[in-house]
């Protein structure tokens, strides 16, 4: 495999142990991994460096709204954000955390935001994001579990963590606000014991208190990032310092050797959370570069104009993101008239074939990007020459028309919080990588381990199995839950649920998923087993089938009703016809999402765990079809195949 190194043999099946595939690593890495980058122990040296290096240039830029008018980007230059960094630092030190002690953010991207988790790094205070997508009750959840003793908020987040003081105060000493405080909000959290200040109330807490700064280690844990659990709770993934400095050094290899190295006057859109990991190590290797970082105001629908104003020349996205502007794109050119329609396909079939055979993407056709396909790179501010794209999979029809329409790289990624997000990542101007993930970044070993209850052999012709990762970049282990860590690290190496196939020249292709959890297209993971038990508690179904993918942003279930309960219910009603009419009635269906529905509320799930269509089945899910097993497990696989073009139809006529 061109893009692989052998690093160690595979082995057969022994002592009830499943066989493993071969380890390989980037050929990037034929001589040994990156070394350390001389002087970094930590986080803190990425940044301190690098304000050190250039102190003039532009870090953090946010658009200042005057009137409700957005108006130009306002920067922070490195030196500027150092300064306000040493204060918050004293600050916080001043309220009593100290080294290991924790502080939590809470918000959309800012510069506050990155100000605070520096802070956080000067002084080995471990930064736990808080964020309110992992459902009701995950941000007191994670205040308490993580024991976070200070708390930065976005002003408008503040009341969410006052609804949580009565268990969080408990640990919680200390909130700040990201802008001001209302008198309501101050008198109900003095009530509670503990003290709030504005942003800039606190700046100047610590102003007459010198603190230096504490020695840091590579492996003192930076950052606890807490990421959906299987079983509800959310676990609390431990990285340390070594870890992102391991990716940065990791992906700086690969992108010089695909002459594609960052330089001090990148420009990155900031709006991907930074509670999650991928944004999180970007901007850390933005950071180590000297490079810049805008942030967008917080709405999707002013994203475009905000990288139109911005100009990034690296753009970040999750599929859902990618998507949109494949639609969006869609949708103008055939609204365009036959002529332009006509002069935009033929430009875009001519530019795939000339890339088909090899031509780099800025060689294939330059008449064509200058006269067509410009107005898509300026649409994107005119200056983007990557776009990277992580969290869930990227439609490979998708992928391939914005490789040649945006006059730059389209490269998809793969990784996770417990891998420091890129692991994986696709190669520039090679186009026999569409739909794989690329082969793996210069920093890791990667193998694959059969699963043979899925058929999946790793060391068949075609090795297939579960992806297993080992190297620096691993995460430290799950705060508080040596249990779970234990799962998923055997030998050092890190077991990812996820089922990949090697592909002949090197790249990945995520095929499967081990456990019954999947991601869906905004990167949402699903538990899918524990959403069947709730739904199950619906007296008027038998069996559900609850089903989603990473190409679609809700969920699907195909459904076996109670056949008494349905009568019943149309009787009621005044609607006639046998069992098998009624499970096509629409205001059968309509009945039963309704009841999904309750339940769903009743028992909080998010939003993207509610059920969007149903198909009503009078057949109950058997053995005979081979839908279940002897002890009446269902088989998902199997389900999917017996209900491919119900499923099609359900998405096709939910949208």
């Amino acid at each position: 495999m061109k893009h692989l190194v052998e690093v160690e043999k595979g082995r057969e099946a022994a002592d009830g142990r499943p066989s493993v595939g071969p380890a390989y690593r980037s050929a990037f890495a034929t001589d040994g991994f990156p070394p350390p980058i001389p002087g970094v122990d930590s986080c803190w040296d990425v940044f301190r460096l690098s304000a050190e290096r250039h102190p003039e240039n532009r870090m953090l830029g946010h658009r200042e709204v005057v009137d409700g008018k957005a108006g130009e980007y306002v920067w922070l230059t490195y030196k500027e954000v150092y300064d306000t960094v040493i204060k918050v630092g004293a600050s916080i030190t001043s309220c009593g955390v100290e080294q290991g002690g924790r502080c939590g953010i809470f918000g959309a991207n800012c510069p506050e935001w990155v100000i605070s988790m520096e802070a956080c790094n000067a002084h080995g205070i471990y930064c736990v994001p808080l964020y309110d997508t992992l459902g009701a009750g995950a941000v007191e959840f994670i205040l308490c579990h993580a024991e976070v003793q200070i708390a930065f908020v976005e002003e408008k987040k503040i009341s969410e963590v006052l609804k949580t003081l009565q268990n969080s105060s408990k640990f919680l000493r200390t909130i700040v606000s990201f802008g001001k405080v209302t008198l309501e909000q101050r008198e109900a959290v003095e009530k509670s014991g503990l003290a709030i200040f504005e942003w800039d109330e606190f700046l100047l807490l610590g102003c007459n208190n010198h603190f230096d700064l504490p020695v840091k280690k590579k492996d003192d844990i930076c950052t606890i990032m807490y990421t959906s659990g299987t079983t509800g709770d959310p676990k609390g993934v431990m990285i340390s310092n070594n870890s992102i400095i391991t990716l940065i050094s990791g992906v700086d290899r690969l992108l010089h050797c695909v002459h594609e190295q960052l330089h001090e006057n990148e420009v990155y859109m900031s709006y991907l959370p930074l509670a999650h990991i991928f944004d999180r190590v970007i901007e850390e290797l933005f950071i180590f570069h000297g490079a810049s970082i805008g942030f967008w105001r917080g709405d999707v629908k002013l994203l475009v104009e905000d990288i139109g104003e911005l100009k990034p020349t690296i753009f970040c996205a999750v599929p859902r993101v990618l998507d949109r502007i494949y639609t969006g794109l869609q949708t103008k050119i055939s609204s365009g008239g036959m002529l332009k329609q006509t002069l935009f396909n033929v430009s875009y079939k001519y530019k795939l074939h000339n890339m088909m055979r090899g031509s780099k993407h800025d060689e294939a056709a330059t008449i064509c990007d200058k006269f067509v396909f410009n107005k898509v790179k300026h649409g994107l501010g005119g200056n983007v020459r990557l776009i990277l794209s992580g969290a869930a999979p990227l439609a490979t029809h998708v992928e391939q028309f914005l490789r040649v329409v945006t006059c730059a790289h389209v490269l998809q990624g793969y990784g996770l919080t417990e891998t420091c997000a890129g692991t994986f990542v696709s190669l520039p101007n090679d186009l026999s990588m569409l739909g794989t993930v690329g082969p793996p970044v210069p920093n890791v070993d990667v193998r694959l381990e059969s699963v043979p209850e899925m058929g999946y052999d790793a060391l068949s012709e075609v090795p297939r199995g579960e992806i297993c990762i080992k190297g620096n970049t691993l995460f430290s282990g799950y705060y508080k839950r040596e249990d779970l860590t234990e799962e998923v690290m055997v030998d050092g190496w890190f077991h990812t649920g996820d089922v990949g196939e090697w592909q002949p020249d090197g790249s990945m292709k995520i095929i499967d998923r081990k456990k019954n959890i999947f991601k869906l297209s905004q990167g949402e993971y699903v538990a899918v087993e524990n959403l069947e038990n709730i739904y199950a508690l619906v007296s008027d179904i038998d069996s559900i089938w609850v089903y989603g993918n990473s190409f679609e942003s809700f969920l699907v279930a195909i459904i076996n009703p109670n056949k008494q309960a349905l009568e019943h219910w149309a009787e009621l009603n005044g609607i006639t016809g046998d069992f098998s009419k009624l499970c096509e009635n629409p205001k059968a269906k309509e009945y039963i999402l309704g009841e999904l529905t309750k339940i769903g509320k009743e028992k909080k799930l998010k939003g993207f765990e509610f059920i969007k269509a149903v198909h009503l089945d009078p057949v109950p899910f058997d053995m005979e079809r081979d839908l279940l097993t002897p002890t009446y497990k269902k088989k998902r696989p199997q389900l999917l195949k017996h209900y491919q073009s119900v499923i099609d139809d359900l998405y096709k006529s939910s949208k």
